[in-house]
């Protein structure tokens, strides 16, 4: 099982051990997103940060979203189905993102694949950024609902996307008789 992780709040004023703890996860900025294996060592850092980042497990098609939009390798260059054929030893992205998902294989451990995913902030925002996601905030383990947040989070090389997928929005027809103003 794969565990995403998601840093929500800056560092000022931050405990040493804290940001020390982040940056070994390699989540030096808001809005940076790590894919990681759900084991012990993992479940203790994300105690000591519980206060700045959200959590969850992450299931495999929004991984495939995540890599193919989000995915960079060195060079700030795409992670792309060819490239992935040749270095990383699966077939597609699909295969991969099913791989990660599952725990078999390590984003963080690909080869030349930046283990960062920079995301942009949530489309609507987040809910609160200083209480628990149980408390109706945005912090802390947030299970399999982690997923609804990343994709709101891909950006807006997806709304047209999204767009195509949504039923058009009918306006409503003005009342009989209505005659716009001049405005004076």
């Amino acid at each position: 099982m794969t565990l995403a992780i998601l840093r929500i709040r800056g560092s000022c004023r931050t405990n040493m051990n804290i940001k020390y703890t982040l940056e070994l996860l390699h989540l030096t900025r808001q809005n940076h997103l790590v894919l990681v294996p759900a084991d012990k060592v993992t479940k203790g850092m994300l105690q000591m940060i519980k206060d700045y980042v959200t959590w969850g497990e992450i299931d495999s098609e929004t991984v495939h979203k995540i890599i193919k939009v989000r995915g960079r390798i060195v060079g700030d260059k795409p992670l792309t189905d060819e490239y992935i054929k040749a270095n990383c030893g699966y077939a597609t992205a699909r295969e991969l993102a099913d791989a990660i998902a599952q725990g078999k294989a390590n984003y963080n451990k690909l080869k030349d694949v930046k283990p960062v995913i920079r995301l942009h902030p949530p489309r609507g925002g987040y809910e609160a950024t200083k209480r628990a996601f149980k408390a109706g905030g945005s912090l802390g383990y947030r299970g399999k609902t982690i997923g609804e947040l990343l994709l709101k989070m891909l950006g807006p090389e997806n709304d047209a996307k999204i767009a195509a997928k949504a039923p058009p929005v009918k306006q409503p027809a003005p009342p009989a008789g209505h005659r716009p103003t001049g405005g004076k």
